[in-house]
């Protein structure tokens, strides 16, 4: 990387992300795309009204009303008003907290509907409509997305959380939203991406609140950039290509051309659901123990061993000596031994088997050292083409049933259906009545219809009675 701190702001990969962002308008959207936006609305929306009843969720919520502020934007769930930035972090948080919501993994992962929030929050404060609110969040998509393909190897590699590049792609998104100027938008990029690097420590060993928050705190950070920025605040152009840079301080190769395609391809249309509420290396081995335990009708008892070749990052997250003794919902959705041993036990994985009371049935501790995770070089060797996974499963009889996959279900390739997304959706939906479900429903695909943002957000709230 150049180390030459006076070129001009035009030199840096921020000023290509910003002037292709401020330019991008409503008309420029494919069909397809729009399509997927309302998809990924819908989806998201569900997963806030699980998300928003968490313990997690209670607490940011708590200190949200401590601090007081300008009542601007609704909250996902609750339906109450909140200051911009408030709505921003508590309906990121909301979405994110099951660890249920969209997917994209390449060099490094992400959730793009983390940053949702941001534009919404970003249109309702300023009174805007839901075409400028559909704009920043594909903007949101295809930056995040494209960020995760950037860096060889995936700054997950080299100790960071993606929420490090979380908080560009929703500057960008909510600067686009607000309607900067590429010059705000370069500034808000580079007011964000100076403070919001994220330890991966919060994924890796022991793992607390913070493993669902980094990303929402992000959100909040690229929203409050993008105020910033349309106040005349600046920030460095080379945040991310130039000196002490993001490019310069981490280890890695950088691959800037993948943002050559910008607004050819869409990357929204490469992204992925969840079919489970777990991370999302977890979801194909799941998928093939759940096919085998039901396809061959075993009782947990019936079970000798399992063995689990994955991706050498796979084994390495999510099975490590902590994950065999879960106690809390984000020790139990990131450690595979948990997840398998949940489909043992109940035949699927759903948000209710990360209760607490759950975890701690003593069940568990009898069939998840049955289970061995192993490391598979040649697996990794195909990621992320694929996202190979084998599983055995030892039966005392003395039989060994098999089953390998390329990729779960909710990818791309095997994409969710409207009917299962729509019945992800309604069992989320605790406190919302099937009239207002239906309302949500469709109001999530007419979401450029609407004159202004804040007319689709209070819909998106349970029942008053409730």
């Amino acid at each position: 990387m150049g180390h030459d701190t006076h070129t001009s702001p035009r030199d840096h990969v921020t000023w290509r992300l910003a002037s292709w962002a401020a330019g991008l308008q409503y008309e420029d959207l494919p069909r397809k795309v729009l399509r997927e936006v309302a998809r990924y609305m819908q989806d998201s929306v569900g997963c806030a009204f699980g998300g928003w009843r968490t313990h997690d969720w209670g607490i940011a919520r708590k200190v949200a009303a401590q601090e007081g502020g300008r009542r601007a934007c609704h909250l996902l769930g609750e339906g109450a008003k909140v200051a911009p930035l408030q709505a921003a972090f508590l309906n990121s948080l909301a979405i994110r907290a099951l660890d249920y919501n969209d997917i994209y993994w390449k060099q490094d992962p992400s959730h793009p509907s983390d940053i949702i929030p941001a534009p919404m929050a970003a249109a309702e404060a300023a009174g805007l409509g839901g075409r400028e609110m559909v704009v920043g969040i594909v903007v949101g998509y295809e930056i995040e997305q494209r960020l995760c393909e950037v860096s060889f190897p995936g700054i997950r590699e080299l100790g960071w959380h993606h929420a490090t590049l979380t908080a560009f792609a929703a500057a960008a998104a909510a600067g686009r939203t607000l309607g900067l100027d590429a010059e705000g938008i370069q500034h808000a990029l580079g007011i964000a991406g100076s403070h919001h690097c994220s330890l991966g420590a919060v994924t890796a060993g022991h793992l607390t609140m913070m493993k669902n928050t980094v990303d929402p705190m992000a959100c909040r950070a690229g929203l409050e950039a993008a105020f910033l920025a349309r106040e005349g605040y600046q920030g460095p152009a080379h945040v991310l290509d130039g000196k002490e840079g993001l490019a310069d301080v981490m280890d890695s190769e950088w691959k800037w051309e993948v943002f050559d395609d910008l607004g050819r391809d869409w990357r929204i249309l490469q992204c992925g659901m969840k079919f489970f509420p777990t991370e999302a290396l977890t979801h194909a081995p799941i998928s093939c123990t759940l096919d085998l335990v039901v396809e061959n009708d075993l009782a947990p008892d019936d079970i000798e061993e399992v063995r689990i070749r994955t991706l050498t990052k796979a084994a390495d997250i999510l099975s490590d000596p902590s994950k065999y003794h879960p106690t809390t919902r984000e020790t139990a959705d990131h450690s595979l031994p948990y997840c398998i041993t949940a489909a043992i036990l109940h035949r699927r994985v759903t948000p209710d088997l990360f209760e607490d009371e759950v975890i701690a049935d003593p069940r568990v501790q009898q069939v998840i050292h049955r289970i061995r995770v192993l490391a598979e070089p040649d697996f990794e060797a195909a990621f992320p083409a694929v996202q190979r996974c084998h599983v055995a499963i030892t039966t005392r009889d003395g039989r060994c049933l098999e089953k390998q996959v390329d990729y779960p279900k909710g990818d791309p390739r095997a994409p969710l259906t409207e009917a299962e997304i729509r019945s992800k959706f309604d069992a989320l939906a605790v406190g919302v009545s099937e009239e207002r479900r239906e309302a949500i429903w469709k109001a999530c695909k007419r979401l450029g219809s609407y004159k202004k943002a804040a007319g689709f957000a209070r819909r998106l709230c349970v029942d008053q009675e409730a």
